[in-house]
């Protein structure tokens, strides 16, 4: 490595010429090279000054966000962008809020909101950014200042610190805790509606997804729940739009089969549900409200709607993916469906041509998990390529960094979550690793 020099007084070089020296190394913008040079000269001795410029500018190159290969088996890996999508668009203007029949102004929400409500079964539908955002427009539009029903075991807390006690205090409501954290039934909460100085407008069910209770349990299910005299709502979470699974050929894959779908919870009564966008759907991350019109609208015409709108390319994204399932070819367009579509024995020839051409690893059985939680503690039969040793920080440091995972002391790679026009990056790392 060239360094800049240091005069004969031992005094550093100056900001300038360093960030010009690490231009020669770095494909930064100077302005961040410049904030490295300052950063290293304010904190290193003379002597040290180049390297340690050298190492920030390195450090903050490896921080950018960018492609990388998943190996890890996680289906939906929540730090690696949960359902991977490909979007295709170019640099023109979307009919984004024109109504194209009119010329007028029209609604974003109109056009893909239709799709989602007939893929779900339900009158209407919108979108916003998240699915915790879609919770909280709910509660705050139906039940600000009112008493929301939530069973003790689904007041939950998942990823991120997001509480549905909080959700609930943040959008106005007051949670009326209702039965016991492993049994909750119908008459706790019709004791919770009857009870004098309640005020409930709505029961809250949450599908706990991120975990599961198991033993001596019962929760109420949506058809009793439908009986209440208040409409209940269903945050399911991980968005399975149908468990019948219409798009997949053959039977619902065995791990999906206590995942609450959108189409079954509306059709057992529920008024709404909520979902994100990112998980099972396959999606960008988004949150989805379907259900009954009137409350689908009050949800849209609340002011936190507009903040918690989302763009165009999710939109567009959103709008290509209801079209996928609605015209059956979401095993063919959607990444996620590809990947837990695949057989094992696919995967495993797979392992097998990448062994042969690195000559180093052996096949072996693995099993890949939904993951973002998603069907939790389900796991699909994979197969995958293993070495020996702990290799993750080479494979992170490649120029398309492989994100694989460890287990005494040897580095798995599961094929069910790396496309298959990506084998060669494989079998390159492979190689470089024996070298």
């Amino acid at each position: 490595m060239n360094r800049v020099s240091v005069d004969t007084a031992g005094r550093p070089p100056s900001v300038d010429a360093l960030a010009r020296e690490l231009a020669n190394r770095h494909s930064l913008p100077h302005a961040i090279l410049v904030d490295c040079a300052r950063r290293a000269i304010a904190n290193s001795s003379a002597q040290q000054v180049t390297q340690r410029a050298d190492q920030l500018a390195t450090e903050f190159a490896q921080s950018l966000l960018r492609e990388v290969v998943n190996a890890t088996g996680v289906l939906l890996h929540t730090n690696l962008g949960r359902a991977p999508i490909e979007i295709h668009t170019s640099d023109r203007a979307a009919n984004l809020e024109l109504n194209m029949l009119t010329g007028e102004r029209g609604s974003r929400q109109e056009t893909v909101g239709k799709l989602l409500a007939l893929l779900c079964g339900a009158e209407s539908a919108i979108v916003v950014n998240n699915n915790a955002a879609a919770v909280l427009l709910v509660v705050a539009a139906l039940a600000n200042a009112r008493d929301v029903a939530v069973s003790r075991g689904e007041s939950v807390e998942i990823g991120g610190n997001f509480r549905i006690p909080e959700v609930t205090e943040q959008s106005g409501a007051r949670l009326v805790d209702v039965g016991t954290t492993n049994r909750t039934r119908l008459r706790d909460y019709k004791k919770a509606i009857d009870k004098r100085g309640n005020d409930i407008a709505l029961v809250l069910k949450v599908h706990p997804s991120n975990y599961r209770v198991s033993g001596f349990v019962e929760d109420t299910p949506m058809r009793e729940l439908a009986t209440l005299p208040v409409p209940v709502v269903a945050d399911i979470g991980s968005g399975l739009v149908d468990n019948t699974c219409p798009w997949l050929e053959g039977r619902t894959p065995a791990w999906l089969a206590n995942e609450p779908a959108a189409r079954q919870t509306l059709s057992d009564g529920a008024a709404l549900v909520m979902f994100s966008g990112d998980k099972l759907f396959g999606g960008p991350q988004c949150g989805v409200i379907a259900g009954r019109a009137d409350l689908v609208d009050a949800c849209a015409q609340h002011p936190l709607a507009r903040a918690l709108r989302p763009g165009s390319l999710t939109m567009i994204a959103m709008q290509s993916l209801a079209l996928s399932y609605l015209g059956r070819t979401v095993t063919t367009d959607v990444a996620f469906w590809k990947m837990a579509n695949i057989s094992v024995s696919e995967l495993q020839l797979r392992a097998e041509k990448i062994i042969r051409a690195a000559q180093v690893g052996d096949v072996c059985s693995l099993d890949s998990i939904p993951g973002a939680g998603s069907a939790p503690g389900a796991t699909i039969a994979s197969a995958g390529v293993v070495i020996a040793g702990d290799h993750l920080t080479k494979l992170r440091n490649r120029e398309l960094p492989i994100i694989a995972r460890v287990k005494d002391s040897k580095t798995y790679f599961d094929l069910r979550t790396v496309r298959s026009e990506d084998d060669h990056l494989l079998i390159d790392a492979l190689r470089n690793l024996v070298e």
